[in-house]
């Protein structure tokens, strides 16, 4: 593969070395013109990891300014653009801005309906996922659900977007206290991120242990239940830090199984 400017950032970010790839992909868009492509793509990297190192809010900043500089480049309607956007509203979610995460996923995934090619059908189930964590954060388990079946049935391959889009099923499912559907959603999901690449894998650490956890939790299996949470809190307190918003959340549920303990 040709080397370009950012491959070496990009190579980092893959591997789970999210601070070498900050500093890598930071040092790129300082080096490059304003405007220049690979400045723009090095923003986004920067962002990416920035936001796995559980510093959200200035995670958040970096992809603001890429987005300015996406939609000088790009266009406002590129589905790169609109990728930005959605990565951008993961951001959103983990600073606790549902409704504003709610609104950016179905404004990007209206534009992607209207597009065409396989990035912009991608691009719809994708913003359709940072939807079904909104409405899940914002105790709409049912729409979530809905909508989570929904993409699943319209997305089918065995990928990443599938793994993400089960683990949002699972968590609306345990939101309702369906805790056996949910626990058959995670182990569909363990499925999927057993077969992925390493690459691929990094960026959803712990996410499976979790929803294993919580649905067992759910179930009163507390000794399984603090098993999956322990390896989930420490899987992501390797990878993304104590900051990052699954690792709290895996820590919030240790502490709640902990204090159910007789």
């Amino acid at each position: 593969m040709t080397r370009t400017p950012v491959h070496q950032a990009k190579a980092l970010y893959e591997a789970g070395r999210y601070a070498k790839a900050e500093a890598e992909a930071r040092a790129v868009a300082r080096s490059r013109p304003r405007d220049d492509e690979y400045a723009a793509v090095a923003l986004n990297i920067a962002a990416l990891a920035t936001g796995a190192q559980g510093r959200h809010a200035e995670a958040l900043a970096t992809y603001d300014d890429a987005l300015l500089v996406f939609s000088r480049i790009f266009g406002v309607d590129h589905w790169l653009t609109l990728k930005l956007r959605s990565d951008r509203a993961q951001q959103l979610t983990a600073l606790g801005r549902y409704a504003e995460c709610e609104a950016e996923c179905a404004a990007v995934a209206r534009a992607a309906a209207r597009g065409t090619g396989p990035e912009m059908s991608l691009l719809a189930a994708a913003a359709r996922n940072g939807l079904v964590f909104a409405l899940n954060a914002q105790g709409r388990q049912p729409e979530a659900e809905a909508l989570a079946r929904e993409a699943l049935a319209a997305h089918r391959a065995p990928d990443r977007l599938s793994l993400v889009l089960r683990l949002g099923l699972a968590r609306s499912l345990n939101g309702q206290a369906r805790h056996e559907e949910a626990l058959a959603e995670a182990q569909g999901a363990d499925k999927l991120y057993r077969g992925l690449s390493e690459d691929q894998r990094h960026p959803d650490t712990g996410a499976v242990e979790l929803a294993f956890a919580t649905a067992l939790s759910g179930l009163r299996r507390n000794p399984e239940a603090r098993l999956e949470a322990a390896v989930a809190h420490d899987a992501c307190l390797a990878s993304f830090g104590p900051d990052h918003y699954r690792t709290v959340e895996a820590q919030t549920l240790l502490d709640r199984i902990d204090g159910a303990r007789p």
